[in-house]
C-alpha cells in the first residue's frame, strides 16, 4: 500500500513510455486465449452428447489442452530468453493458428483422437503466448506496479471468455441434436454417423474462423516494432536459475497456489453446463447461458478487483477471494435448484483475481530468473488436466456432478490458505 502512494506521489506512469501501443497488441492476446480456454472448456459437453462418452472421457479434452500447458511453458523460456518477447509471441500465434486450423480434418475423420492433437497444438502455441505476454506485460514499466499492470490486462481476458462461450452457444451447442446417449446406441451406424458429422462440422467452425482472423493479428506483430523488455543478457542458466528459484519461498508456494487455483478453475467452467443441466433439468444450450453469466460476471469482478488494488493489499484480497470461493462452493454442493446454481456462478466472481495476483506474486523480485519462473507459474496451468480429470472421475464414481465440486472447494482452501501464509514469505523488499 505504501508503495502505491510512493508510486502516486511520484507520478510513475502505470505504462512506460514507448510501450503504449505494444501494451495494446499484447494485451489483445489475453483476450484470444481467453476465447479459445472458453470456448474449449464447452466441449466438454458437447463431445458428451456427440459420442456418448463419460465425465471422464470427457476431461481428456483438458489433459490434451492443459498438458500441452506445461510441456511447452519452458521450452517457451528458453525461446524468449534466447531471443526476444516478441519471437515468443510470433510462435506462440502461429501454432494458435496451425492448432485451429486442425479442426476442419479433425471434423472430417470423426475421430475424437485427432480434436485432441488439434487441441493440443493449439494450447501449445497458447502456452509460449502466456509465458510470453505475461512477464512482457510485467516488464512494460515500474516493477511496484506490476501486478496492477498485469490485472489490467488480464480484465480483457474474461471478456475474451464472454465471447468464446458465445460462439460456442451460438454455433457449436445450439447446432447439437438432442437425441439421448441411449438413443443413439440403439440408432443405425449409418444415421448416427450422419448426425455426428453434423455436429463435429458445427464444433469445427468457430475455430476455422477465428484461424483465419488470428492470421491477420500474426501479420501486424511481425511487422510492428515492439520494445525488447527488460532482460540481464541472451544465455540462460537453467540450472542455476531452477537452483535460485527453489530457494524462494513466495516463487514456489505460488507454483503450488497456481497448480490448484488453476485446477479450481478449468474443473468449476468444464462441468457447469453439466451442472446446470442437471439442477435446472435443462438442454446444453439452455444451460450454457448460466455458463455465460458466470464470464461475465468473472470479466465485472476483474475490474472491480483491479480498482481495489489501490487501497487494498492484493494478498489480502486473494485471501478473502479465496474464501469467497470456497462458501460458494459448499452451497453448489450441498444446496439444491437455482440457489446453488447461482451459487456456481458467484464462485466466478471470486475466481477472477486468482490467476494474475498469484502470478504478480511469484514474479516479484526475480529479476534475472524472471523468463524461467514466468514458465514454472505457467506449468502450473497442468493444475487445469490434473484436477479436472479427477473432478470428472469423482462424478462418474459417485453418481454426482455435485459431489464433484469437493475438488475445487478443497483448491480454493490452499489459495486462501496461501494467501494467508504471504505475509510470512513475502520477499524481503518494498511491497
Amino acid at each position: 500500500m505504501n508503495t502505491l502512494k510512493t508510486v502516486e506521489n511520484t507520478k510513475v506512469p502505470l505504462i512506460r513510455e514507448g510501450s503504449k501501443w505494444a501494451f495494446v497488441v499484447i494485451t489483445s492476446l489475453f483476450f484470444m486465449w481467453g476465447l479459445a480456454n472458453n470456448m474449449t472448456d464447452t466441449l466438454l459437453a458437447a463431445f458428451k452428447r456427440i459420442m456418448s462418452m463419460t465425465d471422464f472421457q470427457t476431461s481428456w479434452i483438458q489433459l490434451a489442452f492443459y498438458g500441452a500447458y506445461f510441456l511447452l511453458a519452458l521450452p517457451a523460456a528458453i525461446i524468449i530468453k534466447k531471443f526476444t518477447y516478441k519471437t515468443g509471441v510470433v510462435l506462440g500465434l502461429g501454432l494458435f493458428i496451425a492448432g485451429a486450423l486442425m479442426f476442419y480434418p479433425a471434423s472430417i475423420t470423426m475421430q475424437y483422437g485427432h480434436f485432441l492433437v488439434a487441441l493440443f497444438v493449439l494450447a501449445g502455441g497458447l502456452s509460449i503466448l502466456e509465458t510470453t505476454a505475461n512477464p512482457y506485460i510485467i516488464s512494460m514499466g515500474n516493477e511496484d506496479t506490476g501486478t496492477l499492470r498485469l490485472n489490467l490486462a488480464q480484465a480483457f481476458n474474461p471478456i475474451g471468455s464472454i465471447t468464446g462461450v458465445f460462439l460456442s452457444k451460438a454455433f457449436i451447442l445450439s447446432q447439437l441434436n438432442f437425441i439421448s446417449a441411449e438413443d443413439r446406441k440403439i440408432m443405425d451406424s449409418a444415421e448416427l454417423k450422419a448426425i455426428q458429422s453434423e455436429e463435429l462440422t458445427a464444433v469445427m467452425g468457430p475455430y476455422v474462423g477465428v484461424a483465419l482472423f488470428l492470421v491477420v493479428l500474426w501479420i501486424l506483430i511481425k511487422v510492428m516494432k515492439m520494445p525488447a523488455g527488460s532482460d540481464n543478457g541472451r544465455k540462460l542458466h537453467l540450472k542455476s536459475s531452477l537452483k535460485r528459484l527453489l530457494r524462494i519461498p513466495h516463487y514456489y508456494w505460488s507454483v503450488v497456489a497456481q497448480f490448484f487455483y488453476v485446477g479450481a478453475q478449468i474443473g468449476v467452467w468444464s462441468f457447469t453446463i453439466r451442472y446446470v443441466m442437471e439442477e435446472l433439468a435443462l438442454n446444453e444450450d439452455d444451460a450454457s447461458s448460466y455458463y455465460l453469466g458466470a464470464l461475465i460476471l468473472f470479466s465485472f469482478s476483474r475490474f472491480i478487483f483491479t480498482a481495489l488494488m489501490r487501497v487494498v493489499s492484493p494478498q489480502r484480497l486473494l485471501m478473502y477471494a479465496g474464501m469467497g470461493a470456497g462458501i460458494s462452493s459448499l452451497v453448489v454442493i450441498f444446496g439444491a435448484g437455482l440457489p446453488a446454481v447461482i451459487a456456481l456462478v458467484m464462485v466466478s466472481g471470486f475466481m477472477s483475481l486468482m490467476f494474475p495476483t498469484i502470478y504478480g506474486i511469484g514474479l516479484k523480485g526475480l529479476g534475472e530468473d524472471t523468463k524461467v519462473g514466468g514458465s514454472g507459474l505457467i506449468m502450473a496451468i497442468l493444475g487445469g488436466a490434473v484436477l479436472t480429470a479427477v473432478q470428472g472421475q469423482v462424478s462418474d464414481l459417485t453418481g454426482s456432478i455435485k459431489l464433484s465440486y469437493f475438488v475445487p472447494f478443497v483448491c480454493f482452501v490452499v489459495v486462501a490458505v496461501f494467501a494467508y501464509a504471504f505475509r510470512k514469505i513475502q520477499p524481503k523488499m518494498s511491497a
